[in-house]
């Protein structure tokens, strides 16, 4: 395997040049507001992914209420849990312009409004507009600050706060299962998504709580991380010079837009004390002119940074290992999601229904789940461990469980597999801190939107497409095969551009050790 997580990544330049002397860290970071960061991203979780993993429960009743096919009916749902993740990239621009706090708010009221909307749906595509666009939208608004957020303030603890906050996705799986099921029950369906839309409100509160840190505590951050990976960083000091010379995330061109932007607002103020001895009309407009010119400029940076990191000289697709963890997102989060949606019918073809209604199997994997994101957060967290390697190790188990499902027939034999397929998917926790340690702190929330852009196309497409195998051969076996078989694809990508980004610095210096 690999030595270090630094060894698969570039140099995206965010972090600082290391002086010689001590920088004392933030409290902040790794501790103190950093744990009430952690509460507000695990109370997101169960708002908005553990209400997703809940929509059985309205889908059963939008089936009887509109009398549509299960086909159709379904791709409400898919359209809700798809559209929160593909907005990614989208959502970036918004936190590079207005910032983490101020996107989860918006996107906050935006969920809320898309369920209140829904309570009056008059047929399945009403639902897709307002539930499937309108909360999906809101709820990737409010998802990705909530990651990003985790770690702008950890450091050291950085996988362990990721695992805390992402089994909020289990919690929620059980709340708001029980909490929809009974609100269907005593007040209706439509009743019920107008409550939840007033409990999605408080979304906004955990948004408010993404208090951001200065510049002064990022640079910190990066020096302090800087400090301790300088040994390691030498080996690949190399590539990333010549990475640099490319054009990578140059600082001058940012340092002159930023002198370039600032003359606005300067030039305002200057007309601003100039037409104090005129009247207060004229200062009025003065100020309104100002606060605009700040707003627009506060926009272009903010767009800068966001195209630049798609398609500029700093794109994140010139890093070669950050586009095959893209590649391998498109196919792993169909892997987790198909078990969710096609195990009850696979329990009621091997007539297990008696044991399923004990202890449900979608249950065990939503327990094991939970225990899985902390236990290998805890793990990457060890001095010697890669984060990179448990990354890798939890995929392989997953992968194989996934192939190994079809062939289970006994209820034991299926939660063995379930319980496996739980525990291995808790990698979802490290996602964040791969990427991390990919792009750079700076660039976390687009290369991060992108990432899960990819896994909302696997989760939008993944669950039909299981589906539509499933009428060909009448089997669910073929499903998971092929949804194996293409999870395997993306870990080879994954193994093999590692080894290949190390070999290209070698033999560019021996090529010119040559001439």
């Amino acid at each position: 395997m690999y030595a270090s997580r630094e060894d698969i990544g570039y140099d995206f330049g965010d972090d600082s040049k290391v002086g010689s002397k001590p920088v004392k860290p933030n409290p902040n970071i790794d501790g103190g507001w950093a744990w009430m960061i952690v509460l507000s991203s695990f109370l997101v979780h169960i708002l908005i992914m553990g209400s997703q993993m809940a929509l059985g429960i309205l889908n059963m009743e939008w089936l009887e209420e509109f009398n549509q096919s299960r086909g159709l009916t379904a791709w409400v749902s898919s359209l809700s849990m798809g559209i929160t993740l593909i907005v990614g990239p989208f959502i970036g621009l918004f936190i590079s312009m207005c910032g983490c706090r101020t996107t989860a708010i918006i996107g906050g009221i935006l969920n809320a409004l898309g369920w209140i909307l829904s309570a009056y749906a008059s047929n399945v595509h009403y639902l897709f507009l307002t539930f499937g666009v309108t909360a999906g939208i809101g709820s990737g608004m409010v998802y990705l600050p909530a990651v990003v957020m985790v770690g702008q303030y950890f450091q050291k603890r950085r996988a362990l706060a990721q695992g805390l906050s992402t089994t909020g996705t289990g919690f929620g799986a059980f709340l708001m299962t029980a909490l929809l099921k009974y609100l269907c029950t005593e007040f209706g369906w439509r009743n019920a998504m107008f409550i939840q839309g007033a409990i999605s409100l408080n979304l906004c509160v955990c948004g408010a709580l993404m208090r951001p840190l200065s510049p002064k505590d990022l640079h910190e951050k990066c020096v302090v991380r800087s400090d301790s990976e300088e040994n390691r960083a030498k080996a690949l000091s190399h590539s990333t010079e010549t990475i640099k010379s490319n054009g990578v995330l140059s600082e001058e061109p940012e340092k002159k837009e930023e002198a370039a932007n600032e003359e606005v607002p300067g030039s305002v103020q200057h007309i601003e004390i100039g037409g104090k001895s005129g009247s207060g009309r004229s200062m009025y407009g003065l100020r309104i002119l100002k606060t605009v010119s700040q707003l627009t400029v506060t926009v272009r940076k903010g767009f800068a940074l966001w195209y630049s990191s798609y398609f500029g000289a700093a794109s994140l697709f010139t890093n070669r290992v950050f586009v095959a963890f893209i590649i391998w997102a498109l196919f792993a989060y169909s892997s987790f999601v198909i078990p969710f949606i096609h195990l009850p019918e696979i329990v009621k073809q091997y007539n297990l229904s008696r044991q399923d209604n004990v202890f449900p199997l979608t249950s065990i994997i939503a327990i094991v789940h939970i225990f899985g994101k902390v236990v290998l957060g805890i793990i990457s967290d060890l001095p010697c461990i890669s984060t990179w390697n448990v990354f890798l190790m939890a995929n392989f188990t997953l992968v194989t469980c996934i192939l190994t499902l079809p062939l289970m027939q006994t209820y034991v034999g299926l939660a063995v597999v379930c319980a496996l397929i739980g525990f291995s998917s808790g990698y979802f926790s490290l996602m964040p801190v791969v990427t991390e340690d990919l792009v750079g702190t700076k660039h976390l929330a687009n290369a991060y939107g992108i990432i899960i852009c990819a896994n909302g196309i696997s989760a939008l497409f993944g669950p039909p497409f299981a589906g539509w195998i499933y009428d060909i051969t009448q089997k669910y076996d073929f499903s998971f095969y092929i949804a194996g078989l293409l999870y395997m694809v993306g870990i080879i990508f994954l193994l093999i551009q590692p080894c290949i980004q190390k070999k290209q610095p070698r033999e560019k210096s021996t090529e010119e050790a040559q001439v």
